[in-house]
C-alpha cells in the first residue's frame, strides 16, 4: 500500500504552522517608581534657622549655614544658601528671581507660588519648573529684615523631564515642607 505523500506533507505543515501563538503588540507601559513615605525631623544646629528635614536625605553642612540635602535614592540634591540681610534685600530678591528665570530657555513653564507665614515672619516664593531645565524647583524665604535663604533642586543626570518627574514631584513636597516649617532663631 502506497501512501500519497502530498496530503501528509500538507497536513504536517498546517499543524506545524497553525500551532504557533498569535503575536500581539505589547501596550506601552509607564515606569512606576515608589518612594518611601516621608518622615521628618527638625534640623537646627548652629544656623540662624530651623526646619523639618526628610529622614531619607543626608545633610552636608557648610560653615556659613548653607546646606546640601542629598537624596541618593533619587540621585538629586537640594542646595540651601543662607545670606544675612544688610540693606541688600532688593539685591537678594533680584538675584533669587533671576536665578529661577535663567532656566526659562529649557523650561516649558515656570509657575510662581507665593508663600506667606506672617505669624513666624517667613515670606517667600516657590518656583515650579517643568520641562528639561537644569533645576526643577527653586525657592527663597526671608523675614525681610535679617535673614534670606534660597534653595534649588538639582539632579545628578542630564535633565529629561519625563524620567525625573516622579522624583521631582516627591522632592517638591519636601521643599514645600521646608518652607512651611522654616523658623528663624531669635
Amino acid at each position: 500500500m502506497k501512501v500519497d505523500t502530498l496530503p501528509v506533507l500538507v497536513m504536517f505543515l498546517i499543524l506545524f504552522v497553525g500551532c504557533k501563538e498569535e503575536v500581539l503588540p505589547k501596550p506601552k507601559a509607564m515606569l512606576r517608581l515608589e518612594y518611601p513615605e516621608a518622615k521628618y525631623k527638625n534640623i537646627g544646629g548652629d544656623c540662624t534657622y530651623t526646619f523639618e528635614l526628610n529622614t531619607i536625605s543626608n545633610i552636608k553642612e557648610n560653615k556659613d549655614c548653607s546646606l546640601v540635602l542629598d537624596y541618593p535614592m533619587m540621585k538629586g540634591s537640594v542646595y540651601l544658601t543662607y545670606k544675612p540681610v544688610d540693606d541688600n534685600l532688593k539685591t537678594l530678591l533680584t538675584d533669587a528671581q533671576k536665578l529661577s528665570y535663567e532656566h526659562v530657555v529649557k523650561a516649558d513653564n515656570i509657575v510662581e507660588q507665593p508663600f506667606i507665614n506672617p505669624e513666624d515672619e517667613v515670606y517667600g516664593m516657590f518656583y515650579e519648573v517643568s520641562g528639561d531645565a537644569a533645576s526643577q524647583s527653586q525657592f527663597y524665604v526671608t523675614d525681610s529684615t535679617n535673614h534670606f535663604v534660597t534653595g534649588s533642586l538639582y539632579f545628578y543626570a542630564k535633565p529629561n523631564y519625563d524620567s525625573i518627574l516622579p522624583a521631582a514631584a516627591y522632592l517638591q513636597k519636601d521643599i514645600r515642607r521646608i518652607m512651611e516649617t522654616l523658623r528663624w532663631k531669635k
